[in-house]
């Protein structure tokens, strides 16, 4: 093994992270520590970094004790802020035994350790004077998308398509998509299989009324996401909607008074970039791999069950056959 290829990490396995062992074997051979980007299979970031997220305690500590500073930042965020955003809290508290600070400010004014107390560990760090806490607003969020999470559970699957919009009902969202209510034999037929006549099950979705809105859901299908669907549902109000696409995971889009607002997101897909407020990176901390909360949570919806996603719904209707 040698020093040589994106500084001795190139061909780094997503498993030799974990292995302390390997770590030290690379950096013997003269491996930086302190390298910068790097793509190993779609970890970038630097050494330590990538092992504060996928490595373990012992990793860490090994590449925490060879780098020039243990809060040397990547992408704006230091590896205790990567660790703590990822729920290795493991690996955070190996970070902080090494001389990591919790509450050195970044991404849009969050700290490892104000992050962590919206998190499942509020006291994994002691409040530091002078540093503050939870604002009102922020604990109050993270409190309802633990207890959204919670009321939602296992529901939703892949192929399901889901639109989450504000202010209105099922009533007004059939009359805006010109829907009529399904015949009682096509949804049995189609809850039998949906494939047997994917056309016509395509043009059948789901609404059901919950505090906030209402969630327009299609098991099978995407159709609750397409613009001839989520475009009218929002008009003078806002949708979220995302499908999941078994081939290239969650795919959402937001829709805001008649108009696309944003597409090809990736709702519950933890993106913490540098270019999200700090609304939208708490959102995207509390949310990780859970798309239709998410998405009922940015529409101010506020489902104390998973009826209306799970099913069945309030009502089932037959989309006109433009929106399909």
């Amino acid at each position: 093994m040698t020093g040589s290829g994106a500084a001795g990490w190139s061909d780094m396995k997503g498993h030799g992270w974990a292995d302390p062992e390997a770590i030290r074997a690379r950096l013997n051979a003269g491996a930086d520590p302190n390298s910068g980007v790097y793509a190993f299979g779609g970890y970038d970031g630097k050494p330590l970094h990538i092992a504060a997220e996928w490595g373990t305690p012992e990793s860490v500590t090994e590449l925490a004790g060879h780098v020039d500073d243990v809060d040397a930042e990547f992408d704006d965020r230091t590896a205790l802020w990567t660790a703590v955003f990822a729920h290795r809290l493991d690996n955070a508290r190996a970070l902080v035994a090494a001389g990591a600070d919790p509450w050195r400010s970044m991404m849009a004014g969050w700290s490892p350790g104000r992050l962590a107390l919206a998190g499942p560990a509020p006291d994994l760090f002691p409040v530091a004077a002078g540093h503050p806490g939870l604002s009102p607003a922020e604990a109050a969020t993270a409190a309802e998308a633990r207890r959204l999470i919670a009321a939602l559970g296992d529901a939703g699957e892949e192929t399901m398509g889901v639109a989450c919009v504000a202010n209105i009902g099922a009533a007004e969202a059939a009359r805006r998509l010109q829907a009529r209510p399904a015949d009682d034999a096509d949804i049995e037929a189609v809850l039998d299989d949906p494939w047997a006549d994917p056309d016509g099950s395509l043009g059948i979705v789901g609404v059901t009324d919950v505090p906030g809105g209402c969630v327009v859901t299609q098991p099978w299908g995407y159709a609750p996401s397409i613009p001839e669907v989520t475009l009218p549902l929002s008009a003078g109000t806002v949708c979220h909607s995302v499908f999941a696409n078994p081939k290239s995971g969650n795919q959402g889009a937001v829709s805001r008074d008649g108009a696309l607002e944003d597409s090809d997101t990736h709702p519950g897909g933890g993106d913490a970039g540098g270019h999200l407020t700090a609304d939208e990176i708490l959102a995207e901390y509390l949310y990780q791999g859970e798309a239709v909360a998410y998405c009922c949570a940015a529409a101010g919806l506020r489902p104390t069950d998973a009826r209306a996603v799970a099913g069945p719904p309030d009502l089932w209707l037959r989309l006109p056959e433009q929106d399909r």
